[in-house]
């Protein structure tokens, strides 16, 4: 277990709505970001892995664990599932894992389910970020009431870390100046990669994404001309590459906080559906006399 369009709009639209917090039961973004990432085998994705992954859950609800994550299935770029854990520093990262170990039950019961789980898997591999406070932009506390996330990530040249830092101040500044609704939080990556950078934002539903297009003039015009040209000069300068995907969170494969269960139970932990009843069959006639 465990944005679209080109850089340009990426970085100027990059967080619509709230913005990221951590799964962690803390207020802001974590400070220590573990992102796991698993692609599923053709035909295995879907109900067949929500069920697997319910597992984790379970094991997770039934020890009271105090460490909680969320699932990110993707909606563009290939077939994935994205589990995102935060910590307050990487000391706690290690009091929880140490915490697991010395549970042999709890431990033991992960590791069988990893095994299933393993079974419907193409590859997993991880990843750990921390939180770049300097450019991130209004972060919210609570994803209860998110249904969409947004995550562009940006490889930087190797040098041109400052040219980063000034591109993002020119965006922050010109989303203050236009009064736009836009959010974000950004962590740069600490072991799973180099030079890269993550910029995560959350929508409560697709309708965030279209006022965040709405908006997008409202950025340029708060640029204005120079400012423009010098943000295509910044990233012509710093960025390597980027990418930006959209994805939904999953419900069925989150051990959210309780918090997050409270605010909104229908979808966290929606109800089975009922199967209609079925009909009486008609009785039988009586033969005639």
């Amino acid at each position: 277990m465990k944005i679209v369009g080109s850089v340009l709009i990426g970085l100027s639209l990059a967080a619509v709505g709230s913005s990221f917090t951590a799964a962690q039961e803390m207020q802001g973004p974590p400070k220590v970001l573990e992102i796991t990432r698993e692609y599923t085998k053709p035909g295995k994705g879907g109900d067949m892995h929500d069920k697997s992954e319910a597992k984790f859950v379970a094991a997770m609800a039934a020890a009271k664990w105090p460490t909680h994550y969320f699932a990110l299935a993707s909606l563009s770029g290939k077939s994935r599932v994205l589990y995102l854990t935060g910590y307050p520093s990487f000391k706690a990262w290690q009091d929880d894992f140490m915490a697991m170990m010395k549970n042999k039950p709890f431990s033991a019961e992960l590791d069988k389910d990893s095994v299933a789980d393993g079974e419907l898997l193409d590859s997993v591999d991880q990843f750990v970020f921390t939180y770049d406070e300097e450019t991130s932009y209004r972060p919210s506390s609570t994803l209860a009431p998110a249904r969409l996330m947004e995550i562009s990530s940006f490889h930087i040249k190797p040098g041109h870390d400052k040219q980063w830092h000034d591109l993002a101040k020119l965006v922050i500044d010109a989303h203050k100046k236009a009064g736009t609704s836009a959010h974000w939080a950004t962590f740069q990556i600490a072991y799973g990669g180099d030079n890269e950078y993550v910029v995560i934002s959350d929508d409560k539903s697709m309708a965030d994404i279209d006022t965040g297009y709405a908006e997008d003039k409202q950025f340029r015009d708060a640029m204005g001309a120079d400012g423009m040209k010098k943000l295509e000069e910044l990233v012509s300068d710093c960025i390597e590459s980027s990418d930006s995907e959209l994805f939904a969170i999953n419900p069925a494969q989150s051990y959210p906080p309780d918090e997050w269960v409270k605010a909104s139970p229908d979808f966290w932990k929606p109800k089975p559906t009922m199967a209609p009843a079925a009909k009486a069959a008609p009785a039988a006639k009586k033969p005639a006399q």
